[in-house]
């Protein structure tokens, strides 16, 4: 599983013009699920995400101290097979290592199912539409998290 994690100010998905997620301060997640991909996975990537200290403290020091959790931040989590598009080889990527589409949707509905149990504002876009996803990078902060038990 890999997520790309950015620290925003604001995010937004928008399909066919009408916004059907949209976050203030937190989390804009965009995530690839693996043909490999299990519960395990989903379980240690959905406890970083929300533990991972990425939001300096309210003192002023610019450090980062504070998690998504700890700031009581949103989440915006956005489907994102290309995560795993191999560009090595050839002119056109490789999606080889994404996992088949049902079997992606299931394990990307229980990951934000296992955010959502946080108890923070989770928002998604559509799995498998055309989205156009609008962020407000924060610093920026860009970090790529990507856990593979089988590797």
């Amino acid at each position: 599983m890999r997520v790309l994690i950015q620290r925003v100010k604001s995010s937004q998905v928008t399909i066919d013009g009408q916004v059907v997620g949209k976050i203030g301060r937190g989390l804009n997640l965009l995530v690839g699920v693996a043909d490999t991909d299990t519960a395990a996975e989903l379980e240690w990537v959905a406890r970083k995400c929300l533990e991972l200290r990425l939001f300096p403290d309210e003192d002023g020091d610019d450090r980062w101290q504070k998690s998504v959790q700890e700031i009581e931040g949103e989440l915006l989590v956005v489907s994102q097979f290309t995560l795993y598009g191999d560009c090595r080889k050839g002119r056109r990527p490789s999606f080889d290592r994404s996992a088949p589409p049902t079997m992606a949707q299931n394990l990307y509905e229980k990951f934000v199912a296992m955010l959502r149990q946080s108890g923070l504002r989770v928002e998604t876009g559509r799995f498998g539409a055309m989205m156009q996803v609008s962020i407000e990078n924060d610093g920026p902060v860009t970090l790529l998290l990507e856990r593979d038990f089988l590797s």
